[in-house]
């Protein structure tokens, strides 16, 4: 949507308001700095449109083209780079303090497979109760979790305390993403 913006900004024709303006011809070379007129005239007699592509400069840059084709080139890239694009995740995994070894193993499995696929593992450790007074435990069950997610990912935020949660993040490594 952004670029699609940046394109209806573009003034036509008649829209552009400057006396002068600097010319940029159908073929890209340079025709110098003239009249508004002479701009408009030159574009009718190619029988293409005048497009306003630097207003902010002085003179503002004008150039001859075809405006329907312009218009669906840069679509066409907008939409091209936006495919290119990956809209990174986070997903989570959650625990407990209790949590026994055959559940741990259950849990970091899961937070393989995500980092296979190249999101990023946020690791809640949930306290419960008077579970809050011994944070060394939930910190030693993240320090086990990160021994075993060592060859799949970086941790990316060292475990915090918020509220009663003790999170980490950890991201996929570069290499790792097929």
């Amino acid at each position: 949507m952004q670029g699609e913006l940046q394109i209806n900004k573009i003034r036509l024709n008649r829209e552009i308001s400057a006396p002068t303006v600097r010319l940029v011809g159908a073929d890209g070379s340079q025709q110098g700095v003239v009249s508004l007129r002479e701009a408009l005239d030159a574009a009718a007699e190619a029988d293409l449109d005048l497009a306003e592509i630097a207003p902010s400069a002085n003179p503002p840059v004008v150039k001859i083209l075809d405006w329907g084709k312009y218009r669906y080139e840069q679509t066409k890239q907008l939409a091209k780079s936006k495919k290119n694009q990956k809209q990174v995740e986070i997903k989570q995994v959650r625990l407990g303090l209790k949590i026994g070894d055959h559940d741990l193993t259950v849990k970091v499995n899961q937070a393989i497979k995500f980092l296979d696929q190249g999101h990023k593992v946020k690791v809640s450790l949930l306290f419960r109760g008077r579970e809050i007074t011994r944070p060394d435990l939930g910190r030693a069950i993240l320090e086990r979790v990160m021994t075993i997610l060592q060859e799949y990912g970086n941790q990316e935020q060292a475990p915090q305390l918020s509220g009663r949660d003790l999170n980490m993040i950890i991201g996929p490594k570069k290499d790792a993403k097929a």
